[in-house]
């Protein structure tokens, strides 16, 4: 099983230092971002612009996710236990069941394939 790790990039850095404006305004208009693996536990993500980051297999255990419009995002494995996600919008593969297996029990997220 892969463990959070810190990632080595000014972004990653910016949302570390709960730098959330800095990290929307620095973030490149197109193509994908890598957070893969990220380690964002506890942090207060709101206002993120979540679009077209990838966040497989990250970890956002007690992170605070209010709000953020994840439905063009990659969250394959990635673990939300005890998140709070009031408001937040999740790709249509991801089920309610799988979110909340995912936020009481921290069961890494898996699309739905069907």
């Amino acid at each position: 099983m892969s463990q959070p790790k810190l990632l080595d990039t000014p972004l990653y850095a910016l949302l570390h230092k709960d730098d959330i404006t800095g990290f929307n305004n620095e973030r490149p208009k197109d193509g994908p971002i890598d957070m893969v693996g990220g380690d964002f536990r506890g942090l207060d993500l709101r206002e993120l612009n979540a679009d077209g980051v990838d966040f497989t297999d990250a970890y956002f255990r007690s992170a605070d996710l209010r709000g953020i419009d994840f439905r063009n995002s990659s969250l394959e494995g990635a673990s939300l236990a005890h998140a709070q996600i009031s408001g937040a919008y999740f790709p249509p593969e991801l089920s309610a069941d799988e979110i909340l297996m995912s936020m009481n029990f921290g069961t890494r997220l898996r699309y739905r394939t069907r």
